[in-house]
């Protein structure tokens, strides 16, 4: 789980500083849908593993927002998302 920043801000350039904060975002939520379906998973209560769950597609939803908002902001990224897609196109065929 992160608690601190994966990265030095000091040594990121000032017009890639919005991408790193979005990734780090990401980065987060992803740990977080991760610790709650391992929690979930964990637990015999009902309750608690439909709330964890739930939770889990929430953090989901964050993850997609800040996608969103790095695909506005870094034009590779979009365009290495359409190489990988065409690649993961290519082996189910």
């Amino acid at each position: 789980m992160i608690s601190q920043l994966p990265i030095d801000f000091n040594k990121v350039k000032k017009e890639d500083i919005d991408k790193e904060i979005l990734r780090i975002g990401i980065i987060a939520e992803l740990d977080a849908v991760n610790l709650y379906e391992q929690l979930a998973v964990k637990t015999e209560n009902e309750q608690i593993k439909k709330v964890m769950m739930n939770i889990a597609r929430e953090e989901k939803t964050h993850i997609g927002e800040f996608q969103a908002l790095l695909l506005k902001l870094d034009a590779e990224q979009v365009e290495e998302l359409k190489r990988g897609q065409k690649e993961v196109d290519e082996f189910s065929q």
